[in-house]
């Protein structure tokens, strides 16, 4: 009776990942011995109604939604009311700009008021670059005070001047809007958003790559979105209009043949006995290259390239194409591994295109917040400085 009862005190968290190729959804529990949510439910659906990742037809969405919750209520056996929704496609973006604040206090000592009118006066100066966007995060990048860089966080230290660095993660206000709008037509209440490359960052990436630097690639079916991370903050997010479908269709034209079967090749589910290898290979590597050039373009400006020792980590779906690990590296000069999922539990979800549903689950069970806070002591001992990690990153 104590064992049932324990069962039902524990605390479920549902994720959902609306990609362009498909749906997904994990339900995941507080573990009873401590430690990482265990998936107890998955579910999928084929995307449609969706394009690089932004609604066309918000009805077809939704059925997808249905579809995939379902599947994941009757392997969990978990009805599912509330959810917590990652936000992707070609409509996210980054904004950077810097927020100045004089301190309040007459001895000059920096509070979080301090902080919070520096963050104020940050977004105030990029309002106009705003329009039809909403704010999903804002990370403080870097401190000063007086001119002088500080290292750590301010508050306790004493100046006239406190100036932040801030990296807003944004998206139009439309596609987040039509997400919501097709979720509550299945009937599910969204509980929180959540940038998707940040979701998958929570489990696919662990915290000493996040302090040595590294970059997160999630090769999606229409997009490849990055986050790069340095000193264990996210500094920069960026998402490409080029996608694992893209090799796919290179592919059927340059040895004309089908997409069926330009997939399946791509895959590695047929073999390429009755295709020319060397073509087969040039086409796979030249559309990867164009990928890995974008990126490789994108840490130049950030300044930042060839300057990550934990290189590059590879996920999604198209994460397992080709000799995809020796062209990032040779493009990018930068050592690549594909992505796992790091305390994944249950057995439930094989591969790192789950993880931004999963991710999901980890940080509605984390979060900072009122009804969010009973799970902090076991997981953030166990995911290090997670719950810290993604506090600054509420709205």
């Amino acid at each position: 009776m104590c064992a049932i009862l324990k069962r039902m005190a524990l605390r479920t968290a549902v994720g959902i990942d609306i990609g362009t190729y498909q749906v997904r959804v994990v339900v995941a529990r507080e573990s009873e011995k401590g430690g990482a949510p265990r998936v107890i439910g998955t579910g999928y659906a084929e995307s449609k109604g969706l394009r690089h990742g932004y609604i066309v037809n918000i009805a077809d969405v939704t059925r997808s939604i249905r579809v995939a919750a379902l599947q994941a209520e009757e392997t969990s056996g978990f009805k599912i009311k509330s959810a917590f929704l990652s936000i992707g496609g070609i409509g996210l973006d980054e904004v950077r700009t810097k927020g100045d604040a004089v301190t309040q206090r007459a001895d000059a000592e920096i509070t979080d008021l301090d902080v919070e009118n520096a963050l104020a006066m940050a977004r105030e100066s990029v309002k106009g670059r705003l329009t039809n966007r909403r704010v999903l995060h804002t990370i403080p990048l870097s401190y000063s005070i007086d001119g002088s860089e500080v290292l750590g966080r301010p508050q306790g230290m004493h100046g006239s001047k406190l100036s932040i660095e801030t990296l807003f993660i944004t998206c139009l206000d439309q596609h987040v809007d039509d997400l919501i709008e097709a979720v509550e037509g299945a009937d599910i209440a969204v509980g929180d958003t959540m940038a998707s490359p940040l979701a998958g960052s929570i489990v696919t990436v662990t915290n000493a790559e996040k302090r040595a630097g590294c970059l997160l690639a999630n090769i999606g079916s229409e997009t490849v979105s990055i986050v790069v991370f340095e000193n264990s903050t996210p500094i920069s997010l960026k998402v490409f209009r080029i996608g694992s479908m893209d090799i796919t269709k290179d592919i059927a034209l340059g040895l004309r043949i089908s997409l069926e079967e330009a997939e399946q090749l791509k895959l590695g589910a047929v073999t390429g006995a009755s295709y020319p290898k060397k073509k087969f290979d040039d086409i796979l590597g030249a559309r990867l290259t164009d990928m890995f050039e974008l990126i490789d373009g994108h840490l130049k400006q950030l300044g930042k390239d060839q300057l990550l020792p934990a290189g590059i980590i590879l996920s999604g779906g198209g994460s397992g194409v080709g000799s995809i690990r020796d062209i990032a590296e040779g493009s990018l000069k930068l050592p690549s591994k594909i992505a796992g999922l790091n305390n994944a539990q249950g057995g439930k979800i094989k591969d790192s295109s789950w993880a931004v549903a999963y991710g999901l689950t980890i940080w509605g069970l984390t979060g900072e917040s009122a009804e969010r806070s009973a799970m902090k002591g076991a997981i953030s001992r166990l995911l290090g400085t997670i719950v810290d990690f993604f506090k600054q990153f509420l709205p």
